[in-house]
């Protein structure tokens, strides 16, 4: 419980927040899966607009602070790869 006005709108604030961030984190887990998937799927050349994709939404985590950078980069880094073991 709250004691002053101060923390109680420090506690909403922080309720508002861990809510916004869980909701982008999942997003970003969901994106991710589905683009591993389409990457497992293809067969031969896989699509640019599907890695792009989801370069594009681990850029995005990691611009708002819902990732760190370096945990972007090493994630990009395995779609890319899983992206050329998948051309072979």
């Amino acid at each position: 419980m709250a004691n002053t006005r101060s923390a109680e709108k420090q506690r909403r604030q922080a309720e508002k927040r861990n809510e916004r961030n869980r909701a982008a984190k999942s997003r970003l887990r969901s994106t991710l899966k589905k683009t591993r998937g389409t990457i497992a799927a293809s067969e031969g050349k896989v699509e640019a607009s599907v890695l792009s994709g989801g370069f594009s939404a681990v850029d995005k985590a990691a611009k708002s602070g819902v990732i760190k950078k370096n945990t972007a980069s090493r994630y990009k880094s395995r779609l890319a790869k899983a992206s050329k073991r998948a051309e072979k």
